[in-house]
């Protein structure tokens, strides 16, 4: 699943090809603000209440404006209901935005992929700001406050980079940020959703090498032996305390966690959370009932900035931070500076991407079985498509059914990306009842997909196509393949960052003109995140170590037309080498075969129609067993059929692999890793 990209709604594309399933008569699916009256279209929410009730909130705390983020207090990607205060007052529910209220106006602000969703979603009460940045919001605010005037924000969903930039951006402008740790939206909102009842679940010993104690005297070491001498650090990324107790819950779509923070000292562990969802059990489990160093101290949720403060206030302590995921709300009570230490990434964070050999054999064989639930799909996809009755979404449910019948399964681990034809070339598209495209011979079809299981979490990309592929379709899928295959055949230093060999999956697109718009991979966690910080191909990803996990997923959209995607997980692993040591690798543990008939082999160098076989016994090595296990005899048919080796064709890449290396290796040079 792609980190980043564009996205969803193609009832204009749908209707230009005339493929939507279950037509209606055509009616304006955007609003029309200039009419008299206004147009507004069933699927907008109207506003008008909430922004009154709002704005009167604002004006008894002499506020001229309150920005609104889409995130929640843990900064997280994903985010519950409960607080996706932005599409309550806005009506708009696309993933990425901020809105602004003043006592007269009303403005959202995002990118491209969702200005076709904001204008059918949002009354006439908000303008649509086509940007995202940080500055336009200031300029717009400078316009509308008046000099002297104060902006509210709620610390809690701001994180530190956040209000330094509206800072900078305010500076010199009369106009100042305030901080206002009541949530006024929530005062707002009366049926806001109820945190889930589930009780939170400790995960069973045999998915587990290290219990909880271990990982919190681990960390503890860390702490001791930095040299800026801290002595609390305060975890507030949700994965960070769930995996620092081996603990999962319910609270966020998509990813086991729960609402939590911890505050770990030399002789103490804090953690706050939802003390109701704790069982006897559990609290045993934590051993809460007494004050030794690896006692847990059970705290409220909503006390964390009360105890904060509290130790904070005693002389000779400094609290370690991460900054990427500390909220300002916390942040502003470490004062003076000198009780302060920082780092981008919390040391849990850092270790946490470094699997252990019990985590890396699990997540092993949960790919192992999620590639059955793949197969079993793209089987029966190759059969119904030609029947003409199967749609992206009867694909999807159908998917997540396979995979809700795998060992150890807790459902999908995001939606379904489940495309046809020009949806997808949208690289974030979902399906909806309105967007629906019936699945033909005619087109590619693209679904990214994955899977929750108590062993490990999944996500993988196949594109495929059921009649005649064009010419460039074929070309481009190729040469999506090709930077697949050179990045995960690649070999480079251990403390390599993936920013600098990212252009090996770009680098036979480029030679031909094409790109993509998105990440190149992601971090991938054990029954945890679909996109795990902080491994990955970005700038802001830490250097590859043994067994660290990846996705490797370049790509091509052509607008309006069709998407490729091919995404594989990858563990990292040594690698022996003539002269180095010290030498990684890439092993891919997803294991499904890629579509045979869009593979133009004239364009593969010899050396990566090897790997491409050599994956391809892999394949028949390692999901062979689980089929038979499985009694799945023609599910294993089709496997092998479509894990047949290739032969060499005679023909050159027009990528050659010794080029590819030393253009890494410079890369790799010009940023001081070898």
């Amino acid at each position: 699943m792609p980190s980043c990209g564009w996205l969803l709604l193609a009832l204009s594309l749908a209707a230009l090809t005339g493929n939507t399933v279950g037509a209606v008569a055509y009616q304006p699916t955007e609003r029309n603000c200039s009419l008299s009256p206004p147009y507004i279209p069933s699927t907008a929410v109207n506003t008008t209440l909430r922004l009154q009730e709002l704005r009167e909130r604002m004006f008894h705390l002499n506020i001229s404006a309150y920005i609104i983020p889409g995130t929640d207090a843990h900064l997280s990607e994903y985010i519950a209901p409960r607080d996706a205060r932005m599409a309550f007052m806005s009506g708009f529910t696309g993933s990425a935005g901020t809105g602004v209220v003043t006592q007269t106006k009303a403005a959202l602000w995002t990118d491209s992929r969702y200005w076709v969703q904001a204008e059918r979603q949002m009354d006439c009460n908000w303008e649509l700001e086509k940007d995202v940045s940080i500055s336009s919001v200031a300029e717009w605010l400078i316009s509308e406050v008046p000099p002297g005037g104060e902006i509210g924000f709620d610390p809690f969903l701001f994180s530190l980079k956040t209000q330094e930039d509206y800072s900078i951006n305010l500076e010199s402008s009369n106009r100042s940020l305030k901080s206002i740790p009541d949530k006024l939206v929530d005062e707002v909102w009366k049926d806001r959703p109820h945190i889930p009842p589930d009780n939170l679940t400790r995960l069973p010993d045999r998915v587990i090498q290290r219990s909880w104690q271990m990982k919190v005297e681990h960390i503890r070491n860390q702490i001791r032996d930095n040299p800026y001498e801290p002595t609390a650090l305060l975890l507030s990324a949700l994965d960070e305390t769930a995996w620092l107790f081996n603990l999962r819950g319910n609270d966020i779509p998509y990813n086991p966690f729960f609402y939590s923070y911890t505050l770990l000292t030399m002789d103490e562990i804090w953690l706050f959370l939802h003390m109701d969802r704790l069982t006897e059990e559990l609290r045993a489990y934590l051993n809460s009932s007494c004050n030794e160093s690896l006692c847990v101290q059970l705290k409220s949720y909503d006390s964390v900035r009360d105890y904060l403060k509290e130790y904070v206030a005693q002389p000779g302590v400094k609290v370690w931070i991460g900054t990427e995921y500390t909220n300002y709300a916390l942040y502003e009570l470490i004062t003076p500076e000198e009780k302060l230490l920082t780092s981008s990434y919390s040391p849990v964070l850092t270790t946490k991407a470094v699997k252990d050999e019990t985590e890396q054999r699990i997540l092993r064989d949960a790919h192992v079985r999620d590639a059955v639930a793949v197969i079993q799909l793209l089987m029966w996809l190759e059969k119904a498509v030609p029947e003409g009755k199967e749609t992206e979404l009867t694909a999807a449910k159908y998917v997540n059914d396979c995979r809700s019948k795998q060992k150890d399964s807790r459902g999908p681990s995001f939606e379904t990306i489940s495309a046809s034809g020009p949806n997808a070339a949208l690289a974030h598209y979902s399906p909806t009842e309105e967007t629906n495209r019936r699945l033909t011979v005619d087109e590619m079809y693209l679904v990214d997909s994955g899977g929750q299981y108590l062993d490990g979490t999944t996500d993988i990309t196949r594109t495929v196509h059921w009649g005649t592929p064009t010419a460039m379709q074929k070309e481009a899928f190729t040469r999506v393949l090709m930077g697949n295959i050179e990045i995960s055949r690649t070999i480079f230093p251990s403390g390599t960052r993936g920013v600098n060999m990212e252009m090996l999956g770009r680098r036979a697109l480029w030679e031909v003109g094409l790109n993509y718009g998105h990440g190149t991979g992601h971090g991938v966690g054990n029954y945890f995140g679909v996109h795990e910080w902080p491994v990955g191909f970005q700038s802001n990803n830490i250097p590859f170590r043994t067994g660290m996990f990846t996705s490797i997923e370049p790509g091509y959209y052509k607008e309006n037309d069709f998407g490729i995607r091919i995404e594989d997980v990858a563990v990292i692993v040594p690698v022996h080498t003539k002269y180095g040591h010290n030498y990684l690798t890439f092993d891919t543990v997803s294991l499904v075969p890629y579509d045979r008939k869009l593979i133009d082999t004239s364009l593969l160098s010899s050396e990566q129609l090897q790997w491409l076989n050599k994956y391809y016994e892999t394949i028949r090595k390692l999901v062979s067993p689980e089929l038979d296990k499985q009694g799945l005899q023609k599910e294993k048919d089709w496997m092998l059929k479509h894990t047949e080796p290739f032969t060499e064709s005679g023909s050159s890449a027009s990528v050659c692999s010794s080029s590819l290396t030393l253009i890494a290796m410079a890369v790799a040079v010009l940023h001081n890793v070898i």
